[in-house]
C-alpha cells in the first residue's frame, strides 16, 4: 500500500473544520471549571478529544472515498482526486483502512471517556460510548450502502448535529459534567458554518450529483434556492454567535470573532455572482479556514480576555 495515497484519501484539509467545535466547547468548558487558572493546552481531555475527532473525520473521508468510488459518483468530480475512483486504492484496501481507523479511534475514544469521567460516572461513560459508536456509524453510512443518507439529502443534518451540537456541547460536557444552555448558541454557529461548507461542496458538484442520482439537498432545492439556503446558514451563524456574546458579555473584545466573518460575507457575494460551479472549489477552503478562525477567536476572547 502507498502511504501517500492514504494520506491524500484522509483529506487533511478537512481536519481544521472538524476540530473547530472541539476547540470552542473545550475552551469554554475548561474556563467554566478552572477559570483562568489552567491552560487548555495542558488538558489531556482536550487533546484526546481532538485526536478522537480527527479519527472520526479521517474515517468519514475514507468511507466517502470508498462509497462514492464504488457507486461511480466520483468519475467526473471537481476538486481533489479520489483514490478509489481513480484506481490508486482498491475498494478492498480502503475497507481495511476503514477498519483500522475505526479500531484506533475507538481505543482513543475509550481512553478519552475514562480520563474525563473515571469510574465514578458510569452513566456518562455509557452515554459517550454510545455517541462514539453513533459517530462511527454515521461517518460510514454517509455514502456507503444502499441507504446512504448523503444520497438522500440528509448530509446537512448529519454535519449540523455532529460538527456543531455534538462537537461543542459534547466537549463542553466532558469538562463540566453539566449543560449550560447558552453553549448551544456557539454550537449552532459551528453547525451552520460547517453545513455551509458542505453546501458549497454540493453547489459545486450539483450537476454530477444529479447525473449519479446523489440527491443532495442542493439537487433537491435547485441552484437558486440552494444559494439562498447558503445565505441563511452564514447569517444565522453570525446571529447565534452574537446572541451568546450579548448573554455572556464581559468585554468588547468578545466581538473580535467578527473578523472571521469578513471572508465569510465575501463568500456570500461570490456565491451570489457564481455562474460556473467549478469555480466554487476554492471557496471551500476559505469558508472552512474562516470557520476555524472563528472557533479560535470566539473561544479565546470569551475566556482569556
Amino acid at each position: 500500500m502507498d502511504v501517500k495515497s492514504f494520506i491524500k484519501a484522509a483529506r487533511l484539509r478537512t481536519l481544521p473544520l472538524s476540530i473547530s467545535g472541539i476547540i470552542v466547547g473545550s475552551i469554554l468548558g475548561n474556563y467554566a471549571v478552572f477559570g483562568g487558572s489552567k491552560s487548555i493546552l495542558l488538558s489531556p481531555v482536550f487533546w484526546l478529544a481532538i485526536c478522537t475527532t480527527i479519527g472520526f473525520q479521517v474515517l468519514s473521508n475514507f468511507a466517502n472515498d470508498y462509497g462514492d468510488g464504488v457507486k461511480g459518483s466520483d468519475k467526473n468530480r471537481t476538486g481533489e482526486a479520489r483514490m478509489v475512483s481513480s484506481g490508486v486504492i482498491t475498494p478492498k484496501q480502503m475497507k481495511v483502512a476503514m477498519v483500522i481507523t475505526t479500531i484506533i479511534t475507538l481505543v482513543v475514544a475509550l481512553f478519552l471517556i475514562f480520563v474525563a469521567f473515571g469510574s465514578e460516572n458510569f452513566g456518562f461513560s455509557l452515554l459517550f460510548l454510545g455517541l462514539g459508536i453513533a459517530s462511527i456509524v454515521a461517518a460510514i453510512k454517509y455514502t456507503v450502502g444502499n441507504s446512504a443518507y448523503g444520497y438522500s439529502g440528509f448530509g446537512d443534518v448529519f454535519v449540523f448535529l455532529f460538527f456543531g451540537l455534538l462537537s461543542v456541547v459534547g466537549s463542553y460536557f466532558l469538562f463540566t459534567k453539566q449543560i449550560n444552555f447558552n453553549i448551544f448558541l456557539p454550537a449552532i454557529s459551528l453547525g451552520l458554518l460547517s453545513t455551509a461548507v458542505l453546501n458549497l461542496n454540493n453547489l459545486r458538484d450539483r450537476e454530477e450529483d444529479k447525473k449519479n442520482n446523489k440527491n443532495t439537498l442542493v439537487v433537491k432545492l435547485g441552484n437558486d434556492k440552494a444559494k439562498k439556503y447558503h445565505y441563511f446558514l452564514i447569517i444565522s451563524a453570525l446571529i447565534s454567535a452574537l446572541l451568546f456574546v450579548f448573554l455572556e458579555f464581559k468585554t468588547i473584545y468578545q466581538f473580535t470573532f467578527l473578523v472571521a466573518f469578513i471572508p465569510l460575507f465575501k463568500n456570500l457575494k461570490t456565491v451570489s455572482d457564481n455562474r460556473i460551479p467549478a469555480e466554487l472549489d476554492s471557496e471551500l477552503k476559505k469558508v472552512a479556514l474562516s470557520t476555524f478562525l472563528f472557533a479560535l477567536l470566539f473561544g479565546i476572547t470569551n475566556t482569556f480576555i
